[in-house]
């Protein structure tokens, strides 16, 4: 995050998108000599949030034009950027933008919409991408919008045609705090009235914007490329798999032989999301392709991000322009709008956007992955240069009014229009607010304390004071939870590059902690690498279970996701023979995140159903009208045995099952509660709870906290009903002092936890278990905070779970 000054938008730049004649003669109008229009006169300042340049991306280079083009119809108006950045050290910013948001703090979202709230900004322009914003499918920007006060228009550059849930969600999200929703094409608009149920008002059709040059043939550019006399066949863009130029690279023989003259060029740099990945892997295949159909000689790569001079003389020496896409969904190219507005003849696949733009002999499209009709084409286009004339000149007239000062004024219109009639409901009164009147802020996830409990052999169990205890070695049981603690994070973070090596870690010592000749996990290693067992427990078996469930759900590297299912099943025939509760709890729990990956593996849903059944018999056999509990003492970690009966009581689906979950739960919370003050007491482990006993006040422990955390929000999930979500933030603020005696357990500054409340104070050794639990109950509730979990991938049979709630 960054704080802003008060600087003005240079306006002068990029005049080369906003000619006040067009290239065709036909005069614009030139807001600088008109002014604004009168019905602009309400609006008084413009924020835009999204990318910007110089970040290397389409949304950043989007958003920039946008701005500028606002500014320049608009010149009386104060236009300035929020800029989401996807790395702390952010990117040297223009003086536009006044505010950065690191796109994985969630406070900053918060800040951010206060920032605007405060300045009494007139409209809100969000850019909305997957993949731009933090938490769970960007769920982040939720939080932004939520909060905001001033009308929203949000210009949605992907619109899925069959969202999971999760996706869904956000997108119902954004139509429900948006005033207005601006689209690209006309199948989005489709797609946001008969999919998603958006009120037509709300959708405002305006294209894709493109710089205003003239119409020149292409030879004029070809010298400056060293390319005089050749056919030039284009792409650009960022490179990645997605973009199907090794198809263009498979046509290029057929073309080569009809058209020895053609060049293939190849103008972006790759990806820099797939280069941190992968680094050049997918431009040196195609390097090597080439060279293997010897072509190599007939296609040029330009190896960077272009800026926009540079890239109207690349499209201007092109005669033919390619995009090669491989999936039908995109919705919106914005290389595809450049280079039809520039007169080019596109020859295309049929995705969504291609199919609008290139209608009506305004292109050629070809079948996804066809070399061999793409060859056609594009030879069919250089034997007849007529007809090639004749489809750029009719994409150069369609292209008129996509320009950037049409499309400036189309949104300055839509922004008056969303100010004079708020079509959002229940926007937050204009009020000052108090901490106690929002959504309270949720601390940052500081990873140094568990870089500092971690070596390259794994988590260290025990620590004295701040410093880790080697006497104690490590367990199994902190090195799984340390590994679900990393993958969650990981989904969360996808960028934080560290997060895959800490998985590594936490995966190498479970594989090498499994014993193949018992099919059971060891559980306890001394400091010089020796087990101290052959075989652990069943509950630090049930946890390695869960720990690699959750690996295989939410992983991001392909090996250590194999690594985890191969592990996951030579672990799984041992579940099926325990008795201990907990432990087939922990096992439950990890078999639904497995099974939401691969949601087909039968032998994961037998042992689900099994290990459910035994479960919920043992409820069966203990519970009471006044003690609805499996066993005859309360003791650590509870709530996961309701937390697995919800689940399985959802996903089986058993109606039993989701009763007893939510029954044992709602007593759970019941008998852990302050009657007084009504903070969460978790049960001491100084004597437990005994049936027909007192329950002992201390030693309270972490890891019941995080238990109560994440089974409540399951519960919210089930039911929908809010006072499972404040329970869960209650229990969440145990960890930040709101406990029996008033002393935070969670220690700011080094990202760690103390290891439990006594009677006398918090115990200042800061071990594995309770810093593991204290970041496992802060991710759930940033998970929580922007998107109900809904398991990608399988979708429940699910039952009427509010009327089961009620019975």
């Amino acid at each position: 995050m960054t704080a802003f000054d008060d600087r003005s938008i240079h306006i002068e730049s990029f005049t080369h998108l906003h000619n006040t004649v067009s290239q065709t003669g036909e005069p614009v109008e030139n807001p600088r000599a008109t002014g604004s229009r009168p019905e602009w006169e309400a609006l008084k300042s413009i924020v835009l949030i999204g990318n910007h340049l110089p970040r290397q991306c389409g949304i950043a280079t989007f958003t920039t034009h946008l701005l500028e083009s606002i500014a320049l119809n608009a010149p009386d108006k104060d236009c300035w950027a929020i800029a989401m950045n996807d790395r702390p050290e952010g990117y040297p910013y223009p003086p536009q933008v006044r505010f950065e948001i690191n796109q994985n703090q969630l406070n900053e979202y918060s800040l951010a919409a206060d920032l605007c709230n405060l300045n009494q900004v007139d409209v809100i322009c969000l850019q909305h991408e997957y993949g731009i914003f933090g938490g769970k499918r960007g769920s982040f920007i939720i939080d932004l919008l939520r909060d905001l006060k001033i009308p929203v228009v949000t210009t949605l550059h992907t619109i899925l045609k069959d969202p999971n849930l999760q996706d869904r969600h956000i997108m119902m999200q954004l139509a429900e705090f948006s005033d207005r929703l601006v689209v690209m094409s006309e199948r989005s608009v489709e797609f946001l009235r008969d999919i998603y149920h958006v009120p037509e008002e709300k959708i405002v059709l305006i294209h894709h914007g493109i710089p205003d040059v003239p119409f020149v043939e292409s030879d004029a550019y070809k010298d400056r490329f060293g390319v005089p006399g050749k056919k030039i066949i284009l792409t650009f863009g960022l490179l990645s798999p997605g973009k199907g130029i090794d198809v263009v690279i498979d046509a290029l023989p057929e073309i080569v032989k009809a058209h020895p003259e053609a060049i293939y060029m190849v103008v972006g740099a790759t990806h820099p999301h797939l280069k941190a990945e992968q680094g050049e892997d997918y431009r040196n295949s195609l390097y090597l392709r080439a060279k293997e159909l010897g072509v190599s000689e007939h296609i040029v790569f330009h190896d960077r991000f272009v800026a926009d001079e540079d890239l109207l003389e690349f499209i201007g020496a092109a005669d033919i322009y390619v995009t090669p896409y491989q999936n039908e969904t995109q919705i919106i190219s914005g290389t595809l709008a450049y280079a039809l507005g520039m007169g080019k003849a596109v020859v295309s696949t049929p995705y969504w956007h291609a199919q609008e733009l290139l209608a009506d002999g305004r292109g050629r499209l070809v079948p996804f992955r066809d070399p061999v009709a793409l060859a056609r084409e594009v030879i069919d286009l250089l034997d007849h240069p007529d007809e090639c004339h004749a489809i750029q000149k009719r994409a150069y007239d369609y292209g008129r009014k996509m320009i950037w000062s049409n499309v400036g004024r189309r949104y300055l219109d839509t922004f008056a229009e969303a100010k004079r009639q708020r079509l959002r409901k229940n926007v937050p009164e204009r009020q000052l607010e108090t901490l106690g009147l929002r959504q309270q802020q949720l601390p940052e996830i500081k990873l140094d304390y568990l870089r500092r409990m971690t070596d390259d052999t794994g988590m260290f169990q025990h620590a004295k004071y701040t410093v880790a205890d080697r006497t104690h070695g490590y367990c199994v049981d902190d090195n799984a939870r340390a590994l679900i603690v990393a993958v969650t994070l990981q989904d969360l973070q996808p960028l934080e590059s560290e997060l895959g090596g800490f998985a590594a870690i936490y995966l190498s010592f479970l594989g090498h902690a499994f014993n193949d000749q018992t099919n059971r996990f060891r559980n306890f290693m001394s400091y010089d690498r020796r087990w101290l067992e052959e075989t652990g427990s069943e509950d630090s078996h049930g946890r390695a279970v869960w720990g690699l469930g959750v690996a295989v759900a939410l992983g991001r590297d392909r090996g250590q996701v194999g690594f985890a299912v191969d592990l996951f099943h030579r672990a799984l025939d041992a579940v099926e023979y325990f008795t201990h509760p907990r432990a087939i709890a922990f096992a439950i729990i990890g078999i639904h995140a497995y099974l939401s990956h691969y949601s087909g593996d039968s032998r994961g849903r037998r042992m689900r159903k099994i290990l459910s059944d035994r479960l919920m018999q043992q409820f069966r056999d203990f519970a009471s009208e006044d003690w609805p509990w499996c066993e005859d003492t309360l003791t650590y970690d509870n709530a996961r045995l309701p937390q697995a009966l919800l689940l399985s009581g959802q996903w089986l689906p058993d109606r039993e099952m989701l009763q007893m979950g939510l029954r044992a739960l709602d007593w759970l919370k019941k008998v852990q509660t302050d009657e007084k003050d009504h903070h969460f007491v978790a049960i001491g482990n100084n004597g437990w709870f005994p049936r027909g006993g007192s329950k002992a006040r201390f030693d309270q422990q972490p890891i019941e906290a995080a238990a109560m955390v994440d089974a409540c929000i399951e519960a919210f999930n089930c039911t929908r009903d809010e006072e499972w979500s404040a329970f869960a933030y209650r229990c969440l603020n145990w960890y930040q002092g709101e406990n029996d005696l008033g002393v935070p357990l969670c220690d700011y500054a080094t990202g760690g936890c103390r290891d439990g409340l006594e009677a006398q104070g918090a115990n200042e050794n800061q071990g594995a278990e309770s810093t593991l639990c204290w970041l496992t109950a802060l991710l759930a509730i940033y998970n929580h905070r922007g998107w109900n979990r809904v398991a990608p991938g399988e979708e429940p049979a699910r039952l009427d779970v509010q009327k089961v709630s009620q019975e």
